[in-house]
């Protein structure tokens, strides 16, 4: 039965493929179609060029990160926060696959300065200009915490930052600074992201963000997502567009920038700190940082 109906289909293909030949024109283009213009473009090819996966346990790794410890004085820098920063394991540890920054209630001196508070700054010993972020983090729920992931411009000469002043020596907000992710400590469901520059056209500064609704940020992991080439910076959480900035020659995003990872007391975003207050944590699950595979 299999064998006599094959022989039926070819006769009935070669009579219809006879029939449709004597129809062509004789100027018939018979050649194979192109439709590569039909078809969508191909999303970019990333390659993972830096990362921390803390498949490890005590300290951050050391080859990766740079502990900030400088001191938070009344000279308005780092936006009058109450913490000191420091390069503790009771601050920042690895354990179990995560990386914990923790903010505790404590008073602690460093030099010759006392506070009620320690937490940790971590800075990226390695710095790329464009490319994908990505940073799967939990973040503290306790009101008065100030969790941020973001980004500043390498060439900025900042107090106890890992680069100092051999990529340049220009001040804030000139290098530029990308929030990927900033959440304020009186609203556990909302996460922000803002960029903040010197505006070479008109000499000010200038700053844009939006903020959008994450509701289980401090129960679940989320991705905190920056993606920034010569046109634009994207930031996402998950696959989510949170704020989309155009790049362009009067903003300084076209400089080499390192990641910042940091839990804040107080301060300008953070607020009030509660009498309750005692401990609570960043948790970070792993960071990527990806550049387009030319």
């Amino acid at each position: 039965m299999k064998s006599s109906t094959f022989t039926l289909t070819l006769l009935l293909i070669g009579a219809m493929a006879s029939c449709s030949s004597s129809d062509q024109p004789a100027n018939a283009d018979t050649s194979t179609p192109d439709t590569s213009a039909n078809e969508a473009p191909k999303a970019p090819e990333y390659e993972l060029v830096w990362g921390d996966e803390f498949d490890y346990e005590g300290l951050p790794d050391a080859e990766k990160w740079h502990f900030q410890v400088e001191p938070i004085t009344d000279t308005g820098w780092a936006n009058n926060e109450l913490q000191h920063y420091t390069a503790r394991t009771e601050n920042a540890y690895v354990s179990d696959g995560t990386l914990k920054i923790v903010a505790k209630r404590e008073t602690y001196e460093y030099a010759g300065l006392s506070k009620e508070y320690t937490s940790a700054r971590l800075n990226s010993k390695f710095d790329f200009q464009y490319g994908k972020v990505e940073v799967r983090a939990k973040l503290p729920s306790s009101a008065g915490t100030w969790p941020a992931i973001w980004t500043l411009g390498s060439n900025i000469d900042e107090k106890g930052n890992y680069f100092g002043n051999t990529r340049g020596s220009v001040g804030w907000p000139h290098a530029g600074e990308m929030d990927i992710m900033e959440q304020l400590g009186s609203n556990k469901n909302e996460t922000l992201g803002t960029f903040h520059w010197h505006d070479t056209g008109t000499n000010a500064y200038g700053t844009y963000g939006l903020k959008t609704s994450v509701p289980t940020s401090t129960t679940s992991f989320h991705d905190y997502i920056l993606i920034w080439d010569a046109d634009r910076m994207d930031i996402y959480v998950d696959d989510k567009l949170v704020v989309r900035m155009n790049n362009a020659q009067n903003v300084p995003f076209d400089n080499p920038h390192y990641l910042l990872l940091n839990v804040a007391m107080g301060g300008s975003l953070g607020g009030e700190v509660p009498a309750s207050f005692e401990s609570d944590q960043m948790e970070i699950d792993y960071v990527r940082v990806y550049q387009l595979n030319d």
